[in-house]
């Protein structure tokens, strides 16, 4: 065997192992993945492992400093791997196809370091005084893997594309927030802004069992939040649109998966509040088929639930109001607006 094709036996070795972490971790990206062509699914799924990697060292077992200094390494692997290409990666099957793949994709991988900047809070403990401050963190979490994944799918307008992806980001992770509200706090991390807490005079004690169930201001506060990711999503459904059909299906089997879970938490906060909230296998399946036939998941169009007067904007700069399939999304949150669909057509028209 010739030094290159050992080389690409190792670059196929380590494709399959990204596949394999994707494949049984990745239990609603997995499902949208899947919608790819081979070599976009298997550079992002070497994305997503490497974003998982980053993710288990935050919510593992080490202490803190520990987590810092392994989170530091990340860090300046994925840095070497900017400078250096796959001559960085040594024998790291995640490290060697993600080169590959920033080889063959322009994936932005400087992107990573956001990433590990907001896993950096979650190790620190940090809370959040405000929407603003959370936004921030949401897109250094999930909003930078909104533009590593555009990196792998392409669009015919990266301007335009890139804040609605960065949008897109955002909704899911406050839909992850939301979701995993209880578990959160019994790990001692709390996400929600205090200014929202006290706001809607919510408390965020559990009981014995660990629910939190009974918080009338808390069940408002889940409606609301909700409500204003309904806005982000709003705004990051216009992403589709400006894809290819595989890469907008893939995109919107992912947000729609994530979007069905918001729907559930809002229409039952209280039972959000007594367990983490999921949709099953087939349901998620469901999803992805409609999205490869191109048919996007409705946002659903709602004032938020208390706080702000129904239409007023969200901090960040979207609106939870109008949304597509009916009127205008508003502008893209973060400030930035996406412009008109091209065709006329909205972004459930061809995901």
């Amino acid at each position: 065997m010739t030094a290159q094709a050992a080389r690409d036996a190792d670059v196929r070795s380590a494709y399959r192992h990204c596949e394999q972490v994707t494949q049984t971790q990745a239990r609603n990206f997995s499902y949208g993945i899947r919608l790819l062509p081979a070599g976009k699914r298997r550079a992002l799924s070497a994305v997503y492992a490497f974003a998982r990697l980053v993710d288990d060292i935050g919510d593992g077992t080490l202490p803190v400093p520990d987590k810092l200094a392994a989170l530091g390494d990340a860090r300046a692997a994925v840095t070497a791997l900017q400078a250096d290409g796959a001559t960085a990666a040594g024998g790291d099957p995640v490290l060697l196809a993600l080169a590959d793949a920033a080889h063959r994709y322009p994936i932005p991988l400087a992107a990573f370091a956001e990433l590990i900047d907001g896993c950096e809070a979650d190790v620190r403990g940090t809370t959040y005084a405000t929407f603003g401050e959370l936004e921030h963190y949401c897109r250094c979490v999930a909003g930078s893997i909104g533009r590593l994944s555009l990196g792998v799918f392409g669009s015919r307008d990266r301007g335009a594309a890139e804040p609605l992806a960065d949008a897109l980001g955002i909704a899911l992770q406050l839909t992850n927030i939301l979701r995993d509200i209880r578990e959160d706090l019994l790990s001692g991390r709390v996400y929600l802004p205090a200014e929202d807490l006290e706001r809607f005079g919510a408390q965020l004690r559990p009981d014995r069992g660990g629910a939190l169930a009974g918080d009338r201001g808390l069940e408002a506060l889940i409606r609301f939040e909700a409500h204003r990711a309904f806005g982000w999503y709003a705004s990051g459904m216009r992403l589709l649109p400006l894809l290819d059909w595989r890469s907008a299906a893939s995109a919107g089997a992912m947000a729609g998966i994530y979007l069905r879970l918001l729907d559930q938490i809002a229409a039952a906060p209280a039972a959000a509040l007594r367990q983490r909230q999921s949709l099953p296998g087939k349901a998620k399946a469901a999803v992805a088929v409609r999205a490869l036939a191109g048919i996007a998941q409705p946002v659903p169009d709602v004032p938020p639930a208390g706080g702000p007067a129904a239409g007023a904007p969200v901090p960040g700069g979207s609106t939870a109001g109008p949304v597509p399939g009916g009127s205008t999304a508003g502008p893209v949150p973060g400030g930035s607006t996406a412009g008109p669909v091209p065709d006329g057509s909205t972004a459930g028209g061809r995901p």
